[in-house]
């Protein structure tokens, strides 16, 4: 997926994480929070697939340069895509166990 299409489908998952949110808005005052929670998840499990599927075709490019079916340039590209989502994943998890931490280290 290349960055402007990426960028644009999370732009669209937030919106549609915030529209939903807009409209589950007098559930979550009552306590339903149970459709945040799966939206959340449901952003996540997507970003997740669209990353390996990333990786997978950086893989799969770069096996094709090796018997010379693919062009250079296209190869380049899925791999340096692959590389940016793996910079990604990476800071991601970063940050995500930076917050642990944090909270871990906070007085009861």
């Amino acid at each position: 997926m290349a960055l402007p299409a990426a960028a644009a489908t999370a732009y669209q998952a937030i919106a549609n994480i915030g529209t939903s949110a807009g409209t589950a808005g007098s559930a979550a005052t009552t306590g339903a929070t149970g459709a945040n929670a799966s939206d959340f998840s449901n952003f996540l499990s997507n970003a997740l697939r669209d990353g390996i599927g990333t990786m997978k075709q950086g893989e799969t490019m770069a096996g094709r340069q090796i018997t010379g079916q693919a062009n250079i340039v296209d190869v380049v590209s899925a791999v340096n895509q692959a590389e940016i989502t793996l910079d990604t994943v990476v800071a991601v998890r970063d940050k995500v166990v930076s917050a642990y931490q944090s909270i871990m280290n906070m007085p009861i």
